[in-house]
């Protein structure tokens, strides 16, 4: 078994892994994007999260990655009827940026259409995919067409597929991480807008962070299954604290006075929509979840702010300071001392 990277054994970067366990917590947050430079370790800290959680319960045999506990037959065409529940890993699935259509929304099964006449559904990405993560690498340079495809499953959680005679639609809820280097092209504000954190990744400035960095990826390098090892317990502690908080965050209450704050900040900003009020909030009580909290306060709501909102804002050409300072602005001014 192919040894993965541990998620403890990542160096800085606190706000991506942050946002990682935020939407680990609760998936309807909507996902993460990253930006930053070349080699700052972002499909290395999803990749990691990913092996992190726990196993999901799956129909056996079931192509859709079905829900075990679905009372009747699967949906689909999986022909396993009710299938005994087996444990899964997460599925956690590569959106190659030259990926076909067919191939992310799945075709008719050629192969067994010429030896049988019989059409049957190859399921795509999109299928692998739910229930899990779909990671998108340089997604600012994926073509409109699959673009367009990913904004409207996201919205619906579902692939609608009408081609070659076949008529199907099955549940496509997945996790959307998204990686990117802003200098090699700008993200579609439609599908931006989808992703409900977005936090910025930068090369480590501090040179023993450099050197640390250097270090254990080269422990990684030549003893793969050692360097997990080390980072075994660090790594279960990860995962008791997200079981934790998913089985918290329902109860978490949210006053009255933190969604007051939530929406005159958001008003402040100038954000479009209420999707960031709903991000914000949601980020919010998931991070004091994580905290063993049992209400959310502002200060909650002020950590989260930046990766909710950055990439929500409109640019304003008389302030070159950049979101970021003017989301740190607005909380100065409007939250409680």
């Amino acid at each position: 078994m192919k040894a993965i990277f541990p998620f403890s054994a990542i160096v800085g970067q606190d706000e991506m892994k942050q946002a990682l366990l935020i939407a680990a917590v609760d998936g309807r947050i909507g996902g993460v994007m990253v930006f930053g430079d070349r080699g700052t370790g972002k499909s290395t800290a999803v990749r990691a999260l990913a092996s992190l959680l726990p196993p999901i319960e799956v129909r056996a045999g079931c192509r859709y990655t079905c829900e075990a506990k679905a009372d009747g037959p699967c949906p689909f065409d999986c022909t396993v009827g009710t299938g005994k529940p087996v444990q899964k890993a997460v599925p956690f699935v590569d959106l190659p940026l030259g990926a076909t259509e067919d191939r992310v929304v799945g075709a008719l099964d050629l192969e067994r259409a010429l030896a049988t006449g019989e059409k049957r559904f190859e399921p795509g990405l999109l299928a692998k995919a739910h229930r899990g993560f779909l990671y998108i690498d340089e997604v600012n340079l994926l073509e409109d067409h699959l673009v367009d495809l990913l904004l409207d499953v996201a919205a619906s959680g579902e692939n609608v597929v009408e081609r070659e005679g076949l008529s199907l639609r099955h549940p496509a809820r997945f996790l959307l991480i998204g990686s990117g280097n802003p200098e090699e092209g700008e993200l579609r504000p439609q599908l931006l807008d989808r992703f409900g954190l977005s936090v910025d990744v930068k090369t480590p400035e501090v040179l023993a962070d450099r050197i640390e960095v250097v270090r254990r990826r080269d422990r990684f390098d030549r003893d793969p299954h050692g360097f997990v090892a080390d980072y075994s317990e660090a790594d279960a502690a990860v995962v008791a604290k997200v079981a934790k908080a998913r089985k918290r965050a329902p109860d978490v209450v949210v006053p009255d006075q933190v969604l007051e704050l939530a929406s005159r900040l958001c008003q402040a900003l100038g954000a479009d929509g209420l999707r960031g009020e709903l991000t914000l909030m949601r980020a919010a009580r998931a991070l004091a979840a994580l905290n063993g909290k049992k209400t959310v306060t502002p200060a909650h709501l002020a950590a989260v702010a930046p990766m909710a909102l950055r990439h929500r804002l409109r640019r304003n050409v008389l302030d070159e300071t950049g979101s970021t300072p003017r989301i740190a602005r607005a909380i100065a001014e409007i939250f409680p001392a």
